[in-house]
């Protein structure tokens, strides 16, 4: 029975993916073996040494210790794209919000007084203060072309918009879901110095904080519109209030309120809504789960952002997966003590991402205890588990 243990709520459609057979799941529990978890602050807790995996039900892994976890042989997991739609669908209402001065229409119509023929004429003379302007053949700059970044470009360009984009680790699978006539820009300072619009969707590390800033915002067209649905912090918003305020941008519409922002006139911040739909969590949840079961029961990684993606396929036999440093030697010294143990190996796959590997070596026979203990005193043996044909361990 493997235990999960869940720091928020996690949606039902992502637990119905753990078979109440084999998994008890619940917000607390003793020495769970994963842990499920969204927007719950992870970094002060003292983990039980039982934790084998950590998912999390989004993108971002910033409430996660990741480097900690990685010393311990501890997976970590999140859903990218799994809200994707959800992030995009905002982006392009964020866009029509700023160009068509939506929020501060509303807010003027929602200020009328008098009856309804008062009403009607003081539209028709405050209308004009918000005349906007249309999207097509404006360009769209989008930093950070993961599976938010494509579908935002891709549907700029559905709309009529003109695309350049910036993200100098793009991997293959995103370029190959890119409309070819999407633009390469040279570097964000080349994205900023093109764009109508700036969207970002990159994680938040010590390179991308205060990505853009008073110096690049110089650089940027005059009354440009920034868009961040991705992290706070990105964006220097002391800056970008100072421009606004002097009519270099145009508007700024993002995710994350503050008092600096919250009833600026030219801002429209909402309350973290980028991925606050029903399909979206769902989705992540699912994406999750089944990633944090795949784990468990076979040893298989995918969508790890600190270990290899590794997939071996189980043929009915044992299995024992093995976590560990990138060093030289350690499948020979593993593939030793099995054979010293006389267990015919079956079939075996190997996987490293910088400093970590992962192992899984399908055997004849269950693994001795003694055997995986031997294995596991292997200088840089993060982690060992013995598999049945079953998955439990």
């Amino acid at each position: 029975m493997y235990k999960i243990q869940t720091l928020n709520n996690i949606s039902v459609a992502g637990l119905n993916r753990l078979p109440r057979e084999s998994y008890e799941v619940a917000s607390e529990l003793s020495n769970p073996d994963a842990i499920l978890v969204r927007s719950a602050k992870m970094h002060d807790l003292q983990l039980p040494m039982s934790v084998k995996a950590i998912g999390r039900a989004g993108a971002g892994v910033n409430n996660i210790p990741v480097a900690a976890m990685s010393q311990r042989g501890v997976v970590v997991f999140n859903a990218p794209g799994a809200n994707a739609n959800a992030v995009k669908e905002l982006v392009i209402a964020g866009m029509l919000l700023a160009a068509r001065n939506i929020g501060q229409g509303w807010q003027f119509a929602r200020s009328l007084e008098g009856d309804d023929a008062a009403i009607t004429k003081a539209v028709e003379s405050g209308k004009k203060q918000f005349v906007g302007f249309e999207l097509p053949g404006r360009t769209l700059g989008v930093i950070g072309l993961g599976a938010i970044g494509v579908q935002v470009a891709n549907t700029a360009r559905a709309l009529g918009m003109k695309v350049i984009g910036y993200d100098p680790s793009i991997t293959v699978r995103s370029a190959w879901k890119l409309e070819s006539d999407v633009e390469a820009a040279l570097s964000v300072d080349d994205l900023v110095a093109h764009s109508d619009f700036i969207t970002f969707h990159v994680p938040l590390t010590e390179q991308t904080r205060h990505m853009i800033n008073a110096e690049r915002i110089q650089n940027m067209k005059q009354h440009a519109v920034l868009l961040n649905f991705s992290r706070d912090g990105i964006i220097d918003d002391d800056a970008v209030v100072t421009a606004l305020d002097a009519g270099r941008l145009y508007a700024y519409v993002c995710d994350f309120p503050s008092n600096l922002l919250k009833e600026h006139p030219r801002v429209v911040a909402l309350p973290h809504l980028g991925a606050s739909t029903r399909e979206a969590e769902d989705n992540c949840a699912v994406m999750v789960a089944e990633q944090v079961r795949a784990y468990l029961e076979d040893g298989n990684v995918t969508n790890s952002v600190n270990f290899p993606e590794i997939n071996l396929p189980r043929n009915g036999s044992y299995r024992t997966a093995v976590v560990n440093s990138n060093v030289p030697n350690m499948v020979g010294q593993i593939s030793t003590d099995l054979a010293e143990a006389g267990l015919n190996i079956l079939d075996m796959l190997n996987r490293s991402r910088g400093e970590l590997a992962v192992t899984l070596i399908d055997i004849d026979q269950p693994c001795p205890e003694e055997t995986a203990n031997r294995i596991a005193e292997i200088e840089g043996v993060l982690s060992v588990r013995c598999l049945d044909s079953m998955g439990s361990s």
